[in-house]
């Protein structure tokens, strides 16, 4: 595994060459990223529902679970209306598009790019499947949320009765994971394809047009990151978020690889079962931060409106900034369920606030690939961070095993993605307490 990682910086840097030597033929080499991320997709659907069934059906109080979703919720909505002021700041002060004459041909593409957002009546209401097998087979992470809530509830509710599903479900993990540690080796190949394609589209020409704000955001999320998620994780867990993210290190190579943080989501669910949080809180946090904590995303969305708006010389006022970060609050919630999800929702949200800045959105695309990868680091790391936060706070974090693993003593087995002999301490000190119940 530790030569996959390798093979998969070499190819990176293999694709960067050939985007630049031969962008005609890198261009054509796109497929071979989309296919790797979609190998990827099509796992997380049952990878989230066998984490929250067995997370779920092994806790002995629903109230918990409860208790796990609504301190998610709130987390999740502080720190994203907080990334968003920041956007906002950094923008104000940077004034990236001073100067800059847009060409008004782009927004025919933009106007296209918005019809793929969704209202938030329309979002809730996606969250429904039409059927409990179509929340697998469409790759909606919320939908598969909802199903695997209710049938982990169901299987709660059976008692001894559901014992025999719930190791039925076990098995299915074990059968899951190990398909994902099979797909990673086409990780090399895919990485090649998707920055072959990207250098070859783009090259230098987006780049140095749009250096401010391509560099302001890569700063203004590395402020974030480091300064305000390392901050709440130090002050609320007493966990270093350097040690945490030498941890999760292959996963963000995963992430800059295929410039999407989807790709990791399934490692991150093992990864964090594997540092000592319990099965509820990593199955109940982790695939509701990828939909509600897009930390990333909110920054990009108040970041690039503001740079349409002056660079069409039609700058937003104080009072229209506020507004704006209200109504990014809500349609950065959405951005999860729409494909394309940062320019989509950048470009639905300007049509309905202020339409006549949609014309803009057209010349960001040319970098929109660069920003993303920004996005997707940031998205992942703030997820990262939420799940140890909430398991420390809901006292579900073994801070003893978390040791163990930061100091290599327990080391991730990156053949199954399982700790196949080692059963999590919460759930041996929960049979424990029902033991003891029972003896009573």
């Amino acid at each position: 595994m530790h030569y996959l990682y390798l093979a998969v910086i070499a190819a990176v840097v293999l694709g960067v060459i050939v985007g630049f030597a031969a962008p005609g033929l890198a261009k054509e080499l796109k497929p071979l990223g989309t296919g790797f991320v979609n190998l990827i997709k099509m796992m997380i659907s049952p990878i989230i529902f066998c984490t929250i069934v067995l997370g779920i059906g092994s806790v002995a109080k629903a109230a918990k679970v409860g208790k796990v979703g609504l301190l998610s919720l709130g987390y999740f909505l502080m720190m994203s209306t907080f990334a968003l002021a920041i956007g906002l700041v950094v923008g104000n002060l940077l004034h990236p598009g001073e100067g800059l004459h847009l060409d008004p041909a782009a927004a025919a593409k933009a106007h296209t790019q918005a019809e793929g957002g969704e209202g938030t009546v329309d979002f809730l209401l996606g969250v429904i499947p039409k059927t409990m097998v179509s929340a697998f087979t469409e790759g909606q992470v919320l939908q598969t949320l909802l199903v695997a809530l209710l049938a982990g509830f169901a299987v709660q509710k059976l008692g001894r009765k559901g014992e025999p599903i719930r190791r039925g479900i076990e098995h299915i993990q074990r059968l899951v994971f190990r398909i994902l540690a099979m797909i990673m080796w086409a990780a090399p190949i895919g990485a090649f394809g998707a920055i072959a394609a990207v250098v070859g589209e783009t090259g230098w020409g987006a780049l140095r047009s749009l250096a401010v704000i391509m560099i302001g955001f890569y700063l203004t999320c590395l402020v974030f990151v480091f300064g305000v998620l390392g901050s709440v994780l130090w002050i609320g867990a007493r966990v270093n978020i350097f040690t945490l993210f030498r941890y999760l290190g292959r996963e963000f190579l995963l992430i800059v690889s295929t410039s999407s943080s989807e790709s990791a989501l399934p490692r991150l669910i093992a990864k964090m079962e594997h540092l000592g949080v319990s099965k509820p809180v990593v199955g109940i946090t982790v695939p509701t931060g990828y939909s509600f904590n897009l930390d990333g995303t909110a920054i990009y969305l108040t970041m690039a409106t503001l740079f349409i708006a002056t660079a069409q010389d039609q700058p937003l006022s104080l009072g229209e900034q506020i507004s704006l970060l209200l109504f990014m609050i809500i349609a950065s919630k959405g951005a999860a369920g729409v494909s394309g999800a940062g320019i989509a929702t950048l470009a639905g949200g300007l049509q309905s606030h202020r339409p006549e800045l949609v014309d803009g959105v057209g010349f960001i695309l040319g970098i929109d690939r660069f920003m993303s990868e920004a996005r997707a680091l940031t998205n992942f790391a703030g997820n990262a961070v939420a799940t140890v936060l909430v398991g420390t706070w809901t006292k579900e974090f073994d801070r003893e095993r978390a040791n163990q693993v930061f100091n290599g003593q327990a080391p991730f087995d990156e053949a199954t993605l399982l700790d196949e002999h080692d059963p999590a301490p919460h759930e041996d000190r929960d049979d424990e307490r029902e033991k003891a119940v029972a003896r009573v």
